[in-house]
């Protein structure tokens, strides 16, 4: 089955009703036919910023724990790329969680990603092939 990664974004708006890309964020899980792939720091992003509402975190755990996304972990071995691509970047600046997500791109051997982060119109897959973005 293909993967695209999804980043914090569209995950916030999909359990913030009041977010300007709510709708969007839920048209597209409505329509997307792919399994979406993440890693802990995007997760923990979005419960950090839906801390406003606590019954929106634990139905974004929920909506987790039925398999809505795939959580590929991040190793110690993994660091060393993900501090190069955090010095490369450090300028816009890169954070940990689009590090993370840049690396899995990288890992896995994806390009489409779900996200309104307009960074990652300038973040590379190993420092050549660019995102396809999804809602941006």
């Amino acid at each position: 089955m293909k993967q695209i990664l999804i980043d914090s974004g569209p995950l916030i708006a999909l359990f913030d009703a009041s977010d300007k890309y709510h709708h969007e964020a839920v048209n597209f899980i409505k329509k997307n036919k792919y399994q979406l792939v993440t890693s802990l720091a995007s997760i923990t992003e979005t419960l950090y910023l839906l801390d406003f509402n606590r019954n929106a975190q634990i139905d974004f755990l929920e909506w987790v724990h039925r398999g809505a996304v795939e959580i590929h972990n991040i190793e110690r071995d993994d660091f060393e790329r993900i501090r190069e691509l955090t010095i490369k970047y450090r300028d816009l600046p890169m954070d940990f969680a689009d590090s993370c997500l840049v690396y899995l791109a990288e890992k896995l051997n994806l390009n489409t990603i779900a996200t309104i982060d307009r960074d990652f119109t300038i973040y590379r897959i190993q420092g050549r092939r660019k995102f396809k973005i999804i809602l941006s």
